[in-house]
């Protein structure tokens, strides 16, 4: 077992096809950083990080809603109610309306496959926030 962890390199999502899962991504306002079609793989940007999202193909994996008991990716925005009328406006439909966390505001949305991501913001613990 590592000694220490010294942070994220990407959180991998499992996609059943890499033109739509970038489609999707790119339209709840992800940029890509890379596409290897010929790998099954591509990058997403994550603010000004090197790590990002990294969408990988299971060609066996179909849609599927949500499921609860799986793993959430939150990701800090500005503003997560303004971040939730942007999903919405883009046909990116959020699970729900954004809620109420100790920190701000959360709001979850699931790409075809099920997998979920959360914008979250700081608006009650802004010293908290990124500045960046």
């Amino acid at each position: 077992m590592p000694s220490d962890l010294l942070g994220f390199d990407n959180v991998l999502l499992p996609v059943g096809d890499l033109a739509e899962a970038v489609s999707f991504y790119e339209r709840a306002g992800f940029e890509v950083a890379f596409r290897l079609d010929e790998a099954g793989i591509a990058g997403l940007k994550v603010g000004k990080e090197t790590p990002g999202l990294l969408l990988r193909v299971d060609e066996e994996l179909r849609h599927r809603p949500p499921v609860w008991g799986s793993a959430r990716v939150w990701l800090e925005v500005r503003d997560a109610r303004e971040a939730a009328r942007a999903l919405a406006a883009a046909g990116v439909p959020p699970l729900d309306a954004a809620f109420s966390v100790a920190t701000g505001w959360t709001v979850e949305f699931a790409d075809p496959w099920g997998n979920v991501i959360g914008f979250t913001d700081y608006s009650k613990r802004p010293e908290l926030a990124r500045t960046g």
